[in-house]
């Protein structure tokens, strides 16, 4: 399982606008693009996704850009991901309950924990978290 790059480009550009919460000015694409060396027309694109959902809100104009709707404290990595991408699907019989086997497969048992841990782990973990933890780790 490989996510796709609108999640992982997407969350990328939402760490970059979550370093700028608080300042009250917009980031335009073409800064998030340079920062995270992104191509402008695909932001764009993440950009309307993550605003449709709430997560970004646009101003218009020559200072114009976008920002964090909320708190990076408050917005979850999952919500990112459910916006950008929908639910992980990890298979079939995890996630709609259709099985050829009827149900009861030892493999289910391992898809089971893996979707579960996955689901712990993005809806526990905030934008903040993830940028306190980089600093932390990569710039001592």
């Amino acid at each position: 399982m490989k996510l796709s790059t609108k999640t992982r480009y997407g969350l990328r550009a939402m760490i970059d606008l979550a370093r700028g919460y608080g300042t009250g000015r917009p980031i335009s694409i073409s800064e998030v693009a340079k920062n995270q060396t992104l191509s402008e027309s695909y932001l764009e694109q993440l950009f309307s996704k993550l605003r449709k959902s709430g997560l970004v809100s646009s101003v218009r104009g020559a200072q114009g850009g976008y920002l964090l709707s909320r708190d990076p404290k408050e917005i979850l990595t999952s919500e990112i991901i459910d916006s950008l991408e929908g639910p992980i699907s990890l298979a079939d019989c995890v996630d709609y309950g259709t099985c050829e086997r009827g149900g009861c497969c030892p493999a289910r048992f391992l898809w089971e924990k893996v979707s579960d841990s996955i689901e712990r782990v993005t809806s526990s973990t905030t934008l903040w978290d993830i940028i306190e933890e980089y600093d932390r780790e990569c710039t001592g």
